[in-house]
């Protein structure tokens, strides 16, 4: 019952000004408001930021085509899967021959993934259609993620990373104050997503976030501590950021920089940790 009243309300907070679509979208997730004028949980922090931050470096460092810039020229081109080609349309179909695998993207969204695989398995009515429906959308709107309404939406063609008959891991790295506190793995994304955190020295941690905990063992990547150097390095003067990042063959790759991970409506069990992050935010 609780998911189809989501489903249903959802869709009206479009039609909200952000000042209210983001704390009723909170209160459909977390059956409270959240404290705005004095936040202390990490939820209500992504919630205030949404709101209040206008820093001007955001939109540029969310944006999956103009933050690779940023990335190359402060850590290093080595760390930045090249961009094939972007642009704000599909081009036509004769100048659709990428290399295959590539992965076709929205600079401005999240799971806004096409993996292609094979030439021969390509369906463009399909994926033109999705391409349509990714650069309509606006997290702005309906997550009131301001950074995302000053970013000019693109579509974009990478090169596959690792192994191609599988999608490699992402390691989410929660960066607060320039210092890594915890890393984030998701897993299983397509069929029954777990996720699991460990702390820097890769402990595995008690708590979830909006999905079940993995029990399988998952192993330390190989560049663990570079990848922990170069999320500091990128992270430095943001009081918090999410910096997500791909072990290619031993070595870092960046992936993304999240400023409102899961929109702020996703639940810590147990909810004490929704605090203990929220202290960590300074």
């Amino acid at each position: 019952m609780r998911r189809i009243l989501r489903r249903a309300f959802l869709p009206a907070l479009g039609a909200l000004p952000a000042s209210a679509a983001a704390p009723a979208h909170y209160f459909v997730h977390h059956r409270r408001l959240p404290n705005l004028a004095r936040p202390t949980r990490f939820t209500e922090k992504v919630i205030r930021r949404k709101l209040f931050d206008r820093d001007p470096r955001l939109p540029t460092m969310a944006d999956k085509v103009a933050v690779k810039e940023f990335v190359a020229a402060t850590i290093g081109a080595q760390y930045v899967t090249p961009t094939l080609w972007s642009g704000e349309s599909l081009p036509p179909l004769q100048e659709r021959d990428w290399p295959v695998p590539y992965v076709l993207k929205a600079n401005n969204g999240s799971g806004t993934n096409i993996f292609v695989r094979r030439a021969d398995e390509v369906d463009w009515g399909a994926i033109e259609s999705r391409c349509r429906t990714w650069l309509a959308a606006s997290h702005a709107r309906w997550a009131a993620e301001w950074a995302y309404a000053e970013i000019a939406p693109k579509l974009m063609v990478e090169p596959h990373i690792g192994d191609p008959s599988r999608l490699p891991l992402d390691y989410k790295l929660f960066v607060f104050g320039g210092t890594v506190r915890y890393v984030e793995v998701d897993t299983d994304r397509a069929l029954d997503h777990k996720r699991t955190f460990f702390d820097r020295d890769w402990r595995r941690q008690p708590f979830s976030l909006g999905y079940p905990l993995d029990p399988r063992p998952i192993a330390r990547p190989a560049s663990l501590e570079a990848m922990i150097a170069a999320a500091e390095t990128l992270s430095e003067g943001f009081s918090f950021v999410r910096i997500d990042v791909y072990d290619i063959d031993g070595a870092p790759r960046f992936g993304e920089m999240t400023f409102y991970p899961d929109a702020g409506i996703a639940r810590f069990s147990p909810d004490s940790v929704d605090l203990e992050f929220g202290a960590l935010w300074r």
